[in-house]
């Protein structure tokens, strides 16, 4: 049954000879996570756990625990075992987590009622927090940056042979799960269940080897074993499709989860069979958008944005919106790698909406610029179009960008770099823990919400 709290308590009243005191920046996020339509509207994605979640059943973890206990741990980039560990040592984060004297929820807890929270759920959340700084007065929606980075996700580095031996690996390890679910006869048939995990991994490490020398034998070599994985491959998928057959004629809860996940995984290992013949023993060059690169991850996207440092990201690009003070008025997570002009349009109509009124300023860098967006942006309204051009200026457009405003337009813009810095370093957009695309939509939503919470908390602590 769906509880809201635990009755007050005030832990400094038990231990009177303690001082306990949150730090400054948990007792203004304390304020800020009072508001009940935060509240309310975790409230509702948790109660669709089950039809009668909301009334019946022993009581659950109160939402108000799960809400403040799932900030805690972005706040201070905590895994959730660490999150149940600290908030259980330390009588102040009890207090901050309204957990009291309560026995904290254990860490698997702690991930069921998170997944249930929808990537959409924590967008409208973030609305709110915006609508909250404007109330607050820590911004005023006068000016709009934007910019784009890429958030990895927790996959090794991709190539065919490793993506290959993932697959079997897999597959077998599903096999021998479902050994026990099907019938003797099909028990004592040795090749459905023969597991082809040591001679995929002698494979795997064969082809690295030859990929690391030279010269035409090493290439034969590396060719000769690629087409040996590949029939152990297909001999684990023909394997996997007799095993679900069988599974299907007896089923079940158990069997059920079983089939569900060979048949996801089969067209992915399909997927990579295919793009590992067309590369290597076709030689084709298959185009980035076409290439799976986790079996775990498949959402996962090859991002070239040539960097220096790091020319090849693989995750999800992510499109930011920041508004004067700090506050990140909106993200969106995009499909693939799309032209940075293409994110103008949306990041205007976005702030159009939550302020009612365009930018006076609206800043990006040379990405974001071209003729379209420009005259966009000052049909809407913007004053001070902030898009420095790309490539080769005639003499009249070198004039318009040495102006005095569009080069502290510039200036502004580049704290967007700065900021998304600081989301990485403090965790809010680190490599994602969460798995699956709407985990990968969690952890972004939990991250900016976080981030926007803890630059309102201390704007509002500078004023005192």
């Amino acid at each position: 049954m769906i509880i809201d709290r635990y009755d007050p308590v005030k832990l400094s009243d038990l231990i009177p000879k303690l001082r306990l005191e949150m730090e400054p920046e948990l007792a203004g996020l304390d304020r800020l996570l009072d508001d009940d339509r935060l509240f309310q509207q975790i409230k509702a994605d948790l109660a669709r756990r089950y039809p009668k979640t909301p009334t019946c059943g022993r009581h659950s973890t109160p939402v108000e625990v799960v809400l403040r206990m799932l900030i805690v741990r972005r706040l201070y980039d905590w895994s959730y075992e660490q999150t149940e560990q600290f908030v259980s040592d330390s009588l102040a984060l009890r207090q901050f987590c309204r957990l009291y004297l309560k026995p904290a929820p254990d860490d698997t807890t702690l991930i069921r009622w998170a997944a249930l929270i929808e990537p959409k759920t924590l967008e409208r959340l973030n609305e709110h927090v915006v609508a909250l700084a404007c109330q607050l007065k820590v911004t005023r929606g006068r000016k709009l940056r934007t910019d784009g980075t890429v958030v990895e996700t927790t996959i090794h580095h991709p190539s065919d042979s490793s993506l290959l031996n993932d697959g079997v690996r897999v597959l077998s390890r599903l096999v021998r799960r479902a050994k026990g679910a099907v019938g003797q006869e099909v028990r004592e048939a040795g090749e459905v269940f023969r597991d082809r995990t040591r001679s995929a991994k002698r494979l795997a490490r064969q082809i690295g080897e030859a990929a690391r020398r030279r010269g035409e034998s090493a290439e034969v070599m590396r060719r000769t074993a690629y087409r040996r994985l590949l029939k152990v491959v297909q001999a684990s998928l023909r394997q996997s499709q007799v095993v679900r057959e069988q599974l299907a004629a007896s089923r079940n809860a158990d069997t059920e989860r079983l089939i569900n996940e060979i048949d996801r995984l089969v067209p992915l290992v399909k997927q990579v069979i295919a793009q590992a013949r067309r590369r290597v023993l076709e030689g084709e060059e298959v185009p980035a958008e076409e290439k799976l690169v986790s079996l775990f991850e498949p959402h996962t996207c090859i991002i070239r944005r040539g960097k220096v440092r790091q020319p090849t990201e693989f995750g999800r690009k992510v499109w930011l919106d920041e508004v004067d003070g700090g506050i990140i008025s909106g993200y969106r997570v995009l499909e693939g790698n799309p032209a940075d002009a293409s994110q103008a349009r949306p990041s205007l109509a976005n702030h159009q909406r939550l302020f009612g009124h365009p930018p006076d300023l609206l800043a990006g860098d040379r990405g974001v610029h071209s003729r379209e967006n420009e005259l966009l942006a000052r049909q809407l309204g913007v004053k001070q179009v902030v898009l420095p051009q790309a490539g080769a200026k005639t003499a009249e457009r070198e004039g318009y960008e040495r102006q005095g405003w569009f080069r502290r337009g510039r200036r502004f813009r580049a704290g967007v770099e700065g900021r998304i810095s600081v989301l990485k370093r403090r965790g809010y957009l680190g490599r994602c823990r969460d798995r699956g695309e709407q985990g990968f939509g969690r952890w972004v939503g939990w991250g900016i919400l976080t981030a926007n919470l803890t630059t309102i908390r201390r704007t509002v602590a500078a004023r005192c």
